[in-house]
């Protein structure tokens, strides 16, 4: 049996209703993630500078709590920084250098802040990496930024990846020693596991690495 309802015309959705729907969704969407992301949001009250360095600075912050309440938080300003995951014929290149705050040597990937307000990060990664290494790139991958210490800084770092290096020429900085060398995956891992790699930007890069190795991917 045939059925002999019709379609009544004015049952369908208008585009442009459709289209206000959607966008009224979406932006109740955003202000609800906004609002979540804000749940325990620490209003400024005052600011007190305590150091400007070369590299950082440090201030105290007076802050207004979500129960009311007031509480300081000591807070270092950084630039942010780069670094280099590059492998050249299956090995990785890693420098060694000393690390005064941990009062020992240590391996890692090439790295470096950028300068202060003028450097977009990629071109700072080419340059760092082409200073500590002598290798240079024109095809950087970026892998992810992550904060390094955001319970007391906002320091962000760039993460790369590169296999494509041509040979140049260190340039290091006038306090700056280091030694460069390549290692192969399973050397990493030893180095991990021995404390000579202990920085979490290099054993972010070890595991992009490896994963890289096993499925092409590298996050």
């Amino acid at each position: 049996m045939s059925d002999s309802r019709q379609l009544n015309t004015g049952d369908l959705p208008n585009d442009s209703n459709l289209s206000h729907d959607l966008s009224d969704s979406a932006n109740r969407s955003e202000k609800q993630q906004h609002a979540e992301y804000q749940q325990f949001e620490e209003k400024t009250v005052s600011t007190r500078h305590i150091f400007q360095g070369k590299v950082i600075s440090l201030q105290v912050d007076t802050v207004r709590l979500p129960n009311g309440e007031e509480a300081t938080r000591e807070i270092v300003r950084h630039p942010g920084a780069v670094s280099v995951l590059a492998v050249k014929d299956g090995k990785m290149l890693v420098v060694e250098q000393y690390r005064k705050p941990l009062e020992r040597s240590q391996v890692e990937i090439p790295a470096g802040k950028l300068d202060k307000g003028t450097e977009h990060p990629m071109e700072a990664a080419k340059r760092e990496l082409e200073e500590e290494t002598g290798y240079r790139t024109d095809h950087l991958q970026h892998i992810c930024s992550f904060y390094t210490s955001p319970g007391f800084a906002d320091e962000i770092m760039h993460l790369y990846f590169t296999d494509k290096l041509e040979k140049s020429e260190m340039r290091l900085d006038d306090d700056e020693f280091l030694v460069c060398e390549e290692i192969t995956l399973e050397q990493a891992r030893e180095y991990i596991r021995e404390g000579r790699i202990s920085d979490a930007k290099t054993i972010m890069a070890v595991y992009a690495w490896q994963l890289y190795e096993a499925t092409g991917r590298l996050i």
